[in-house]
């Protein structure tokens, strides 16, 4: 039996072997099976612009706020279609050079949201663009800084057909006579972020959350029945970001709900259009993104109803069978 307390030399072989076995099992094991990682079918490597933002969004330490990891847990299903695996980031790490790891942006805070499936949440490059400039347009309650340096203001007689012009409120200018242009890291930054999606998985997913119990609604609560899903939780997780949780849009960017023609309108087929394939054909306001293949007949319907029983709107409200059928003819 060795006498450690007398024999220093069997003291520090002990203590070097323990320590090399331990750091076997903790890292150098570990290591040597992420090797093995594979990108998933379909994953795509960054392109020059995605990479140089992904450098701007480690520069600025985005990832001291806002996580890149999806949990495998029901309060995290809002942040992605799946738990995250290692094949998600195989991009995304690839090593600097021969001695320098990417950095990690997993993070471990999220006093912002998680950004995995962002690209997929949020598509629109005003949007990101403007939220980049000041978060609060877009998100009265952020507590995000502004990254303004991203920025420049130009006078209106030298913007040029290659700028990219941010539609934000006067006030925001120094100059009424200036336009506010997106520098190049600012779009490098933004196409990054568009990047970021949940690639699908081949086959089923190894892992799926545990579905969420709705919450149901009465009819008198603006949900169009006691069969629908929450619609006011509902807009706020996916149609606030832009249209605000009052409902009053930004002017120059998103038009507002409130009042608005479209929703009011007693057939409703144009309003569930819209949110089913997105809109493209008003050039004064930024583009929205069809969210057919990411929200059910009942979600939309009880969006819908939010939307025709708040702000002032007092329209009939629909069921899932009739966003169904505008569903049905739409998409075939």
């Amino acid at each position: 039996m060795l006498n450690l307390s007398k024999n220093h030399k069997n003291l520090v072989l002990t203590s070097f072997w323990g320590y090399l076995i331990l750091s076997s099992f903790v890292s150098i094991i570990p290591a040597i099976q992420m090797q093995n990682i594979k990108p998933l079918p379909g994953q795509k490597d960054l392109t020059t612009e995605e990479r140089d933002g992904l450098k701007t969004f480690v520069a600025e330490d985005c990832m001291a706020c806002h996580t890149q990891q999806v949990r495998n847990i029901e309060m995290d299903k809002m942040w992605g279609n799946r738990p995250s695996i290692p094949s998600d980031y195989y991009y995304s790490k690839k090593r600097i050079d021969v001695w320098r790891q990417s950095p990690s942006f997993l993070g471990s805070e999220r006093t912002g949201p998680d950004l995995t499936n962002i690209g997929a949440r949020q598509p629109s490059d005003d949007w990101h663009l403007i939220h980049l400039y000041n978060p609060r347009l877009v998100v009265k309650e952020s507590v995000m800084p502004s990254y303004k340096w991203l920025f420049m203001e130009k006078d209106s007689t030298q913007i040029t057909a290659d700028d990219v012009v941010l539609n934000v409120p006067p006030e925001q200018l120094k100059n009424k006579n200036s336009k506010v242009v997106a520098t190049q890291k600012a779009i490098n930054l933004v196409a990054f972020l568009k990047y970021l999606k949940q690639p699908e998985l081949p086959g089923e997913a190894p892992v799926e959350f545990i579905p969420a119990k709705a919450k149901p609604t009465t009819a008198d609560s603006g949900g169009g029945g006691s069969d629908l899903p929450d619609g006011e939780k509902l807009y706020m997780n996916t149609c606030a970001v832009c249209h605000q949780a009052d409902g009053k849009g930004l002017p120059g960017a998103f038009p507002s709900l409130s009042d608005s023609p479209v929703v009011n309108d007693e057939n409703f087929r144009l309003h569930a259009a819209i949110i089913l394939m997105g809109y493209d054909s008003r050039p004064e306001y930024a583009v929205m993104q069809p969210f057919a293949d990411q929200l059910s007949d009942a979600e939309i319907a009880a969006i819908i109803n939010h939307e025709r029983t708040n702000w002032g709107n007092q329209s009939k409200t629909v069921t899932a069978e009739e966003v169904k059928a505008v569903r049905d003819s739409l998409i075939k």
